[in-house]
């Protein structure tokens, strides 16, 4: 009964106890009304972002290489034992709001000496034991000022801000590797594009040659067409040590060892979303989990307050005990054999040579610090989201000129070699369309690869990419 009375004495008094220091409000942050660069008369409810990495990319291979490195990526790995950490932490930081009790028995045997200062008459049993039984309350403080569930609070927005962190690895983890996927089939096709103009150019180089020994061009023609074939050729060797580099790199995402990488759509084929609507600008705070990360951490940093201010305050603890004792262990369980002991302590601090305001100013302090990244957050999403969008549209306009320009410089080069061929045109037009032709269809193949990642970095903006299933 006193145990049980004691017990609920303490958990009374600490559930109706009041808490010190500021509750948390969500800070109040303007947001603008539309992103910048987003050119819909209204912004919609739906958003990029909603959709599923796996409905976002579309590519069998990617999608296959994306799985793999969400299970087996390092940083991945070390988020989610971040995340295991802050919930131990948690645990245990939770288990000091309530008392911790111990059960013990012991049984304790002595013999006195026959030759002893007090010789015991003949007969008499010299041996003695003692036994006893107990349920002990260990130290146990009475959280009257909310020190403790101050302390819960913080160590609970520890845990959602390393969860929300280990989302934001997870988004950012999907955009890396889909864009060194899009950079590798970029080099793919660059590579296929130098192939396929030496081989063009070495054919030229027949044809002028030819024409040299039949006294129709000069040496200083062939030393032209010459020039061209080696520039093509000396482009291949650069761009397979860059394809290889983008696999090694890639599979260090996967976290493997270096390797090959499979492909499946070339990039040209490469299928973007139908529509890409940036949504409502508000709900970005909601979406990205970094700012939500942020805020975690705000909320830890202001209770960290509470815990500093509960500290003027007197700390009660409680020490209790309640069992049996007796020297006959068949009447260890009587009534007369019972024992208890009921031991409060208050501590309240009275000198400490200004520590305790001191630890005020600094956990008020480090919250200040928290708003201020939390507001930074907030502002570098609104950034990242809007130059996104403006990256987005401005090469996809340029990807549609340069695709047109492609075709004329193509038609130019041919019909300059046709011109050549028949006599009424220099070699130097038709070289000069042939340089410009390959040098156009590079920067083609570059502006594609652009017009894909500045989707991969529009959708991470937004705050997509976390969502696993």
């Amino acid at each position: 009964m006193t145990t049980r009375l004691l017990l609920t004495v303490a958990i009374a008094m600490s559930v109706v106890g009041c808490t010190v220091g500021p509750n948390y409000r969500r800070p109040v942050v303007s947001t603008p009304t539309a992103f910048r660069g987003d050119r819909r008369p209204a912004p919609d409810a739906a958003s990029l972002a909603d959709l599923k990495w796996f409905e976002v990319f579309n590519d069998t291979r990617l999608q296959e290489l994306i799985r793999t490195a969400l299970d087996r990526n390092h940083d991945i790995r070390e988020a989610a034992a971040r995340v295991e950490a802050a919930r131990a932490n948690l645990g245990i930081t939770r288990s000091n709001q309530l008392p911790t009790i111990d059960a013990g028995v012991s049984a304790t045997t002595t013999r006195a000496a026959a030759s002893g200062s007090v010789p015991l008459p003949p007969g008499v049993d010299q041996t003695r034991t003692i036994g006893t039984a107990s349920i002990g309350l260990s130290p146990f403080e009475v959280d009257l000022w909310g020190r403790l569930r101050r302390a819960t609070e913080a160590a609970r927005a520890d845990l959602a801000a390393s969860e929300e962190a280990r989302k934001a690895v997870t988004s950012v983890l999907v955009a890396d590797v889909a864009g060194t996927y899009f950079n590798l089939l970029e080099l793919d096709l660059e590579l296929a594009i130098a192939r396929r103009t030496l081989s063009v150019r070495e054919d030229s180089l027949a044809l002028i040659r030819n024409r040299e020994r039949g006294g129709l061009g000069t040496l200083l023609d062939v030393r032209q067409g010459e020039q061209l074939v080696y520039g093509a050729a000396q482009v291949i060797p650069n761009l397979e040590q860059l394809i290889e580099q983008t696999e090694n790199q890639i599979s260090f995402l996967l976290g493997g060892a270096p390797g090959a990488v499979p492909r499946d759509r070339a990039l040209t084929d490469q299928v973007q979303p139908p529509a890409i609507p940036a949504g409502v600008p508000s709900a970005l705070l909601d979406r990205r989990p970094d700012i939500r990360a942020a805020e975690q951490n705000l909320v830890a940093a202001n209770a960290t307050i509470g815990i500093a201010k509960a500290a003027y305050f007197p700390r009660i603890s409680l020490t209790g005990l309640l069992g049996f004792q007796s020297d006959q262990l068949s009447s260890l369980f009587t009534g007369p054999a019972r024992i208890w002991q009921f031991v409060p302590q208050v501590t309240q601090p009275i000198f400490t040579a200004g520590r305790l305001g001191s630890n005020v100013r600094l956990a008020e302090a480090q919250q200040q610090i928290a708003l201020v990244q939390y507001e930074r957050a907030i502002h570098g999403a609104f950034r990242d989201v809007s130059d996104a969008l403006i990256q987005y549209q401005k090469v996809r306009e340029i990807r549609v000129q340069q695709e047109l320009l492609v075709a004329t410089l193509r038609d130019r080069s041919r019909m300059s070699y046709v011109r050549y061929q028949g006599g009424i045109d220099t070699l130097l037009n038709a070289l000069d369309a042939d340089r410009d032709l390959f040098d156009a269809e590079l920067r083609f193949a570059q502006t594609t690869r652009d017009e894909l990642l500045a989707v991969v970095q529009l959708y991470r903006a937004l705050g997509g990419g976390w969502q696993t299933v």
